[in-house]
């Protein structure tokens, strides 16, 4: 039933091809027919400008212009002979231009018969003579091409409609048996190749063996399974690549947003070291303010004491050259008396207050780096997905990264052999695994489940 309803979906294709070849045809002669009514009487060639005279016919402007010369005598029409009177006006005939334009274009397009002669599709017709024309089909029962003219009997002979047509072909040498020049039609199972009924009764004899349509009518069942499996594949993959895309996409929003935020807190430790630095700096200049206060205040007072003290030496200068005894006991004790009122111990104690704010601003400095130091360490390891850069030396090196897997038999390259799904061995002979789609063809490997 199933090579029946193949046949006849066969024969029905062939049959639409054959009449678009048909129609080609007769739109080819159509055309011809249309052609020879857009013919100048004049010039017998296709009209150029054509202009419509009193009478109704058509000619190129050029010729009719020339026909009637530039004499004002009576004129008259070249085909039907009615004279005009007067030189009559030519009108351009726009329709009859446009179908004039279509005829030109089909001259310059090949016929389905001619269409693409040195083309890879093209297949000679067996049977003509001379000029061979391109094959519209080609008989499996006969292994030869036909053209349009020469296909017809396989549709008029009774005993040629039986015969199997398929589009041109070169490849119908494939279906002759290079032993014995017969048609094959055997499929040998047994050697997985097709033969002749003459290999079915030497070599291939005793072999299981079928007719090469019921194979493949096997065969295209089993097509229609794996490209079903196929479909599924492609449509799991798809599925996959969505959700990867979608994946990608979380990542990246995860990553934008880890790093803004991060960005923001680093941002927002930065304006507190700068506002800590700016009441550590308004600080230290308040106190440097009030201390340069003071030292300018007992500059003041020790400067109005050396000019006390001036004139006080000016008085002992005077007193010590006077010959007058009571008026050098009188005044003595008086200028005697050189109390020191300057203290200049608190002003050293400013240079030490200094001192011990730039050591305390050194020692936070050092905990904040080491803080920050041991915490973006720790950052950085919860986003580190890769192996520490280690050189492997030992077993020891690598067992801490050991960990129990189970390989996947559907994945492995068929030069490795498995064992249990635990240990993979590497072989000389490839191993008799069933196809797979995740199997490995290239690369000699193979996946954990």
């Amino acid at each position: 039933m199933q090579n029946s309803e193949g046949g006849t979906s066969l024969y029905l294709e062939t049959e639409r091809e054959i009449k678009h070849s048909l129609k080609d045809t007769e739109m080819a002669q159509q055309t011809f027919l249309d052609k020879e009514k857009l013919i100048c009487s004049i010039c017998l060639d296709l009209q150029k400008d054509p202009v419509t005279i009193p009478c109704g016919h058509s000619y190129c402007l050029e010729c009719i212009q020339n026909f009637w010369g530039e004499e004002q005598k009576a004129l008259s029409c070249p085909q039907c002979r009615q004279s005009f009177t007067s030189r009559p006006v030519l009108v351009r005939n726009t329709i009859l231009a446009e179908l004039v334009e279509d005829a030109r274009k089909a001259e310059l397009q090949p016929s389905s018969s001619e269409r693409s002669p040195t083309g890879p599709e093209h297949v000679d017709c067996d049977f003509c003579e001379g000029k061979k024309l391109k094959a519209a089909m080609s008989c499996l029962t006969c292994l030869a091409s036909y053209c349009e003219q020469h296909l017809q009997p396989h549709f008029r002979v009774a005993g040629l409609k039986k015969h199997k047509l398929v589009k041109a072909t070169l490849k119908l040498q494939e279906n002759i048996c290079p032993h014995h020049d017969e048609v094959i039609k055997i499929f040998c199972r047994t050697d997985q190749k097709c033969i002749c009924s003459l290999c079915s009764m030497d070599e291939h004899k005793g072999h299981d063996m079928v007719s090469a349509a019921a194979e493949r009518a096997e065969r295209q069942t089993k097509l229609g399974l794996d490209r079903q499996k196929v479909q599924e594949r492609i449509l799991k993959l798809e599925e996959d690549l969505e959700e990867l895309q979608q994946t990608v996409e979380t990542i990246n929003l995860s990553a934008e947003k880890s790093i803004k935020e991060s960005q923001n807190v680093f941002k927002g430790l930065i304006r507190l070291l700068e506002q800590k630095c700016s009441e550590v700096e308004q600080k230290v200049k308040s106190y440097q303010m009030e201390e340069v206060r003071k030292v300018e205040e007992l500059q003041e007072k020790m400067q109005q004491e050396i000019t006390k003290l001036r004139k006080t030496e000016a008085e002992l200068d005077q007193l010590s050259s006077t010959e007058d005894h009571l008026h050098f006991l009188n005044n003595y004790s008086s200028l005697s008396d050189l109390s020191v009122c300057t203290d200049l111990a608190s002003f050293q104690q400013a240079q030490h207050c200094f001192d011990d704010a730039l050591k305390a601003v050194s020692e936070a400095t050092e905990k904040l780096e080491e803080t920050l130091r041991d915490q973006t360490t720790k950052i950085l390891e919860t986003v580190d997905v890769f192996l520490p850069e280690e050189d492997f030396r030992s077993r020891e090196d690598f067992m801490k990264y050991y960990h129990q897997i189970t390989l996947d038999p559907n994945t492995a390259h068929k030069e490795l052999l498995l064992s249990e799904n635990r240990k993979v061995k590497l072989m000389k002979q490839p191993q008799s695994y069933s196809d797979h789609p995740d199997r490995f063809t290239g690369c000699v490997q193979v996946l954990s489940r």
